[in-house]
C-alpha cells in the first residue's frame, strides 16, 4: 500500500461519513435510538445515537476501493472488517435495546477474537534493555484482551460531545504516520481510513453536536484503533513498539485508568457510568462542551506528536548507543509533555476548583477554616462528586488575594 491509497481512503471514508451521518441521524430517530441523559455524559438527552453506522459504513467503503484485501495481509484485514461488522452490531443493539453488561462484554471479546483468529495477534514483543519475548500461545488470548481493553478505553471516553471522535481521529493519523515509517502500508492505510472516517462524523458531532456515535460507534472506532496499534506497531521487531499505543492513547488511557480506580476504591461497580472523568471534572470548573473537548484535542495532539517524534529522531544509534544530542531533545520534549499534562490535570482541574471551592465557602461561611477547606477539596476531589462552578464563584475567585 502506498501514501496515495492512505490519502484517497482518507478522503474517501470522509466523505462517505460526511454524506451518511445525516440519514443515520434520521434513521436512530425512527427507530427510537435516542440518547437519553446518563450519569457518565454531559447532554442533556434527545440526541440520536447510531452515528457508528456512518463510521463503519465510511471505514467498510474505503476499504473496499483502497485497502489491500488480498493474500494473508488482506486476510487479516479481512478478519478486522469482520470483527468491525459484529461490533457494530452489538453496539446498536444496545444503543437501542440497552443490553446488560455480560452481553455488551461477551459481543466485544467475540467481535475480538475474530480478527485474532485471522492473525491479529501478538506473537513476541521487543522490549527495551531486554530484547525478544516470545509470548508463545499465550499471545492469542493476550491480544483479546487488549483489544477488549481499547474498545472499553474509547467508550468510557464517549461522555462529551465530539471527544471520543476528536480523539480517536488523532490518534488514527498518528498510527498511520508511525505504520508507514514501520513499513506497515496496509495497517497504515486502514489507520487514515480510520481517521477519515471519524473526522468525517465529526462534521456532526462536534459541540454542540446533532448525533452520537453511541456504542456502535465507540466500540468500533475502539476495535479499529487495537487492530491498527497490533498490525502497524506492536507486531514489528521496533524496540519502541509496544510504547506506541500507550502514548498515542494516553489520554483517554489515563481517564480509563483514574477513573477504574477510583470505582474500585470507593467500591463502585466499574461498569456503572459515574461522573469522574477528565471531561467531567473539567465542564464543573466552568470549561464548555467546545472548550473542553479542544483542550483534550490539545493534550492529545501533543502526546501523539511526541509518540511519532520518536521514529523519526535519531537518538540512538542502530546499535542502541544513545546520540547524547538527540537524546536530550527527545528527554526535552518528554518534559514539555509531562509538563502539559500535569498543567491539565492538576493546575485546571485541581488548583482552580481548590480556589472556586474555597471562594465558595467563605460565601457561606466567613469564619471558616483552611483546615477544613482543603479538607473538603480533597474529599470532593477524590470522589468527583463536587457541584458545577457558577459566574458568581468565578467572579469571587478571581477578586479572591
Amino acid at each position: 500500500m502506498t501514501h496515495r491509497d492512505a490519502i484517497l481512503g482518507l478522503a474517501a471514508a470522509f466523505a462517505v461519513a460526511v454524506l451518511l451521518t445525516p440519514l443515520v441521524a434520521r434513521f436512530a430517530r425512527r427507530i427510537g435510538a435516542i440518547d437519553k441523559p446518563r450519569d457518565r455524559g454531559l447532554s442533556a438527552g434527545g440526541v440520536p445515537l447510531l452515528g457508528g453506522l456512518a463510521i463503519f459504513a465510511a471505514v467498510l467503503v474505503a476499504s473496499l476501493l483502497f485497502l489491500n484485501l488480498h493474500g494473508p495481509v488482506g486476510h487479516r484485514m479481512r478478519g478486522v472488517l469482520a470483527g468491525a461488522a459484529l461490533i457494530t452490531l452489538v453496539g446498536a443493539l444496545d444503543d437501542r435495546y440497552d443490553l446488560q453488561p455480560l452481553a455488551k462484554f461477551a459481543g466485544q471479546v467475540l467481535a475480538a477474537v475474530i480478527p485474532v483468529l485471522a492473525g491479529v495477534t501478538v506473537g513476541h514483543i521487543t522490549l527495551p534493555f531486554i530484547g525478544p519475548l516470545d509470548l508463545g500461545d499465550s499471545g492469542g488470548p493476550l491480544t483479546v484482551l487488549g483489544l477488549v481493553f481499547v474498545m472499553n478505553v474509547v467508550n468510557f471516553s464517549d461522555g462529551v460531545d465530539g471527544l471520543a471522535a476528536g480523539v480517536c481521529a488523532i490518534s488514527a493519523a498518528a498510527f498511520s504516520i508511525i505504520a508507514f515509517d514501520l513499513e506497515r502500508g496496509t495497517a497504515a492505510t486502514l489507520a487514515a481510513i480510520t481517521a477519515g472516517a471519524a473526522a468525517g462524523f465529526l462534521v456532526y458531532n462536534f459541540p454542540p453536536a446533532s448525533i452520537f456515535m453511541g456504542d456502535c460507534g465507540s466500540n468500533l472506532l475502539g476495535l479499529l484503533l487495537g487492530c491498527i496499534a497490533v498490525e502497524g506497531a506492536v507486531k514489528t521487531q521496533a524496540v519502541l513498539a509496544l510504547l506506541f499505543p500507550l502514548i498515542v492513547l494516553a489520554v483517554p488511557f489515563l481517564d480509563t485508568t483514574f477513573v477504574v480506580l477510583k470505582r474500585l476504591k470507593y467500591r463502585r461497580p466499574v461498569y456503572v457510568a459515574d461522573q469522574s472523568h477528565f471531561h467531567h471534572r473539567l465542564n464543573r470548573i466552568g470549561f464548555s462542551p467546545r472548550r473542553t473537548v479542544l483542550y483534550l484535542y490539545a493534550w492529545t495532539v501533543l502526546v501523539a506528536g511526541f509518540a511519532v517524534s520518536l521514529r523519526f529522531i535519531p537518538y540512538s544509534t542502530n546499535g542502541g548507543n544513545l546520540n547524547t544530542g538527540w537524546a536530550l531533545i527527545v528527554a526535552a520534549m518528554a518534559l514539555v509533555v509531562l509538563g502539559a499534562s500535569v498543567y491539565l490535570v492538576y493546575v485546571l482541574e485541581i488548583l482552580k476548583f481548590k480556589r472556586l471551592r474555597e471562594a465558595r465557602m467563605r460565601r457561606h461561611r466567613p469564619d471558616v477554616s483552611q483546615a477544613e477547606i482543603d479538607s473538603d477539596v480533597t474529599t470532593r476531589l477524590e470522589t468527583g462528586q463536587f457541584d458545577a462552578v457558577r459566574p458568581e464563584d468565578l467572579d469571587q475567585a478571581r477578586q479572591a488575594p
